[in-house]
């Protein structure tokens, strides 16, 4: 009966889970359970039977009476019957009995295996949720990290640290981002330090990550570890993805980051980080100063074809392809950028330079033309892109699918842009048609529209 229960291919109802503890009580398969009888396949069965039960509204109302059959299940020696008492928790929504079970939850996410871990932590998560659940979690938990669990115990607060704000403050204030710090400081297990770093990188890409993080000591310590070139490389590229999400504000990072461009092995992921620092207003005019000039330079001089993409990328990030202008400083910082490399270039002006990265292969094209699309509602880039034929006949007639789109909102914005700039210039008239032209015929160049045929039938 419970293998077909279980099986049943339908979702099931209240009804049908009531039927089937009608004639087989909680108590009578908890009992059978428990008494770790030798029939095969019979623990697996009654599992995945509870399980659907306990999915119930039904069947979840039940679990608060049968709270010491739980406690009983989650110091089973059973994987599954572990896995199946996380996931009866995760259920609850408030009871006076989770303080007790809490350090329970917590043995089976630092003993158990996998999947039991995984229960564990949706539990615990749902219980950080419910009332009273963060005051019942975060004075135990930092006391529960052992070696051989600590990173489960960091997954579980990179998780509920997303969760919500409320639970990124008590996280915050419980010390418990000291964890962090502590496995970012020590060096010495390098795939233990990988494992936090991954999980730290998660946790910047909170919302709340700037909010908490930018007053631990994690940024100094992840600029230091950029910095020293003994540490291993792929702890010094994770923790420059780390620095680049967090979008921060304070300059150690950003110098840390910009020694790294002159690696070769490290200088595309120093990019795209410094690409995401600049997507925001603030970063990028802090990264108009010292660090930008790698990027033009990156993206402009053929480098090597991956570096020169992320660069392109990282200055479309920064030059703002759906932002409004930088403050003035940093505008007048980007123009000065853009003219000086190409000055120092065989191009001599923005202009050439622009057009060198359109006639390249179709994911340089796409690269340029975000950065194109970002640069364009300046004055000066406008006249630079609009005196170049060449570079209208490209954006307006690009033919690969995978840019076309691409290619359209780069058509879009020069179009946009010279409309604004109320240009008096009979010159530019022509251009300004054909952009409209090609904006109507939408990204993938729709011809004329088509118009029925009347023909002969062809007969035998």
């Amino acid at each position: 009966a419970a293998s077909d229960f279980s099986s049943y291919p339908g979702y099931q109802t209240d009804a049908s889970a009531k039927e089937f503890l009608d004639r087989f009580p909680l108590p009578v398969i908890f009992s059978v359970l428990g008494s770790g009888a030798d029939v095969p396949g019979l623990e697996t069965a009654l599992v995945s039977c509870l399980e659907r039960i306990f999915s119930t509204k039904y069947g979840s109302s039940l679990i608060p009476h049968y709270m010491p059959f739980v406690q009983t299940g989650l110091c089973a020696d059973s994987e599954l019957i572990r896995r199946l008492a996380c996931k009866a928790v995760a259920y609850l929504l408030e009871n006076s009995q989770l303080l007790i079970i809490y350090p329970l939850l917590v043995n089976c996410l630092v003993d158990g295996n996998e999947q039991v871990a995984t229960a564990a932590m949706d539990a615990i998560t749902n219980l950080a949720g419910s009332p009273g659940g963060i005051g019942i979690i975060f004075p135990n938990i930092a006391a529960q990290c052992s070696s051989t669990a600590k990173i489960r115990v960091l997954a579980l607060i990179a998780k509920l640290f997303s969760a919500s704000s409320s639970l990124a403050s008590a996280i915050y204030n419980s010390n418990l981002l000291t964890l962090f710090e502590a496995e970012v400081n020590n060096t010495d297990d390098v795939l233990m330090t990988l494992s936090a770093l991954e999980l730290l990188y998660e946790l910047a890409d909170s919302p709340h990550a700037t909010e908490f993080l930018l007053t631990t000591k994690l940024l100094r310590l992840l600029a230091s570890m950029i910095s020293n070139t003994s540490v291993d490389s792929a702890l010094r590229l994770r923790a420059i993805m780390i620095g680049g999400r967090l979008l921060s504000k304070t300059e150690s990072i950003i110098l840390a980051i910009d020694e790294r461009l002159e690696d070769t092995d490290e200088s595309e992921s120093a990019l795209e980080a410094l690409g995401e620092i600049g997507s925001s207003n603030s970063g990028a005019a802090l990264l108009l100063s010292p660090a930008a000039r790698h990027v033009v330079v990156a993206g402009f001089e053929q480098q090597g074809r991956g570096k020169q993409l992320a660069g392109l990328h990282a200055l479309a990030n920064i030059v703002g392809e759906s932002r409004p202008e930088l403050g003035n400083d940093a505008e007048e910082c980007l123009r000065r950028l853009m003219y000086g490399v190409a000055t120092s270039s065989s191009k001599l002006t923005p202009s050439a330079l622009f057009l060198s990265i359109l006639q390249q292969d179709s994911e340089i094209r796409m690269a340029a033309y975000r950065v194109i699309s970002g640069l364009v509602i300046r004055h000066w880039c406008l006249i630079e892109i609009c005196s170049k034929q060449e570079i209208i006949d490209i954006v307006t007639d690009e033919t690969t699918k995978n840019v076309m789109e691409a290619r359209h909102n780069c058509c879009s914005a020069i179009y946009a842009a010279l409309l604004a700039s109320n240009i008096q210039n009979k010159s530019l008239s022509g251009v300004a048609q054909k952009l409209q032209e090609a904006v109507k015929r939408g990204p993938y160049l729709a011809k004329e529209e088509a118009q029925p045929i009347v023909v002969t039938a062809d007969r035998f």
